[in-house]
């Protein structure tokens, strides 16, 4: 069977692959911010004083890195309707489900990550923003945050991109995302190229536009934290102006 190029052109500008994509997308987006926010509460957690909390938050971190994302869908989707009817109603959707799964699951790497970053941070300044009678908020927000968010920034770029990816894995719960509009299609015409060769594509834009705004995002971390430069060119003194009258 020959690659039918007219079913691959339908397909890759059809409305069902745009709005598989466009889910893809905000399922990526939603799952990652909701990983950062579970990420940096666990790494503060993580260095806590008190047992409990900390030992809470590594037992999370353990827990979410060793059970499959696959495995964490299904048992969200199919196994809590089981346990809760609460869980039968209408609000609860496969989006929904696939949020929390992929959240919960990246946000026990990016608390390594975060945690990583604030480690980076040197316990002098700490130390000296302390001294000048700045509270642990102050510290946290005005000195450690941005030099962390710095070095932080290129991993976690690369987990969103990973998690566009991963959202591919949603169609085992019955979500309409990318990979699903091309399983949908497969399954009534048998043309398999044609249908995957078109979600490929989408993947392959959506990440290289991703990996583009990393890359802008990262030279302008990357310039604050460079040397300022001279807007206007530097005065350069004429040998007969430097020398020195008799």
């Amino acid at each position: 069977m020959a690659f039918d190029s007219t079913i691959f052109f339908d397909q890759l500008f059809s409305e069902a692959y745009l709005r598989g994509a466009l889910l893809s997308l905000g399922l990526a987006v939603a799952s990652q911010l909701g990983a950062v926010l579970i990420g940096f509460g666990l790494a503060l957690g993580k260095s806590s004083k008190i047992g409990a909390v900390r030992a809470f938050c590594t037992t999370y971190i353990w827990f979410f890195r060793a059970v499959p994302a696959l495995l964490l869908l299904l048992l969200l989707w199919n196994g809590l309707p089981q346990l809760s009817p609460i869980f039968q109603e209408e609000w609860y959707s496969p989006f929904l489900a696939a949020f929390i799964g992929l959240a919960l699951a990246e946000g026990a790497f990016m608390a390594e990550i975060i945690r990583s970053a604030l480690m980076s941070v040197d316990d002098g300044q700490q130390l000296a923003a302390r001294a000048l009678g700045m509270t642990r908020g102050q510290v946290l927000f005005k000195v450690v945050l941005p030099q962390a968010t710095r070095v932080a920034l290129p991993p976690t770029g690369n987990e969103f991109i990973g998690m566009v990816k991963y959202t591919s894995l949603a169609s085992v719960i019955s979500l309409q995302e990318l990979l699903t509009t091309a399983q949908m299609g497969v399954a009534v015409t048998f043309r398999y190229a044609e249908y995957y060769a078109a979600a490929t594509v989408y993947y392959l834009v959506i990440v290289s536009l991703l990996m583009l705004l990393q890359n802008r995002i990262e030279r302008r971390f990357t310039w604050t934290s460079a040397p300022p430069r001279r807007r206007f060119p530097a005065i350069v003194r004429s040998p007969r102006e430097e020398k020195v009258p008799a």
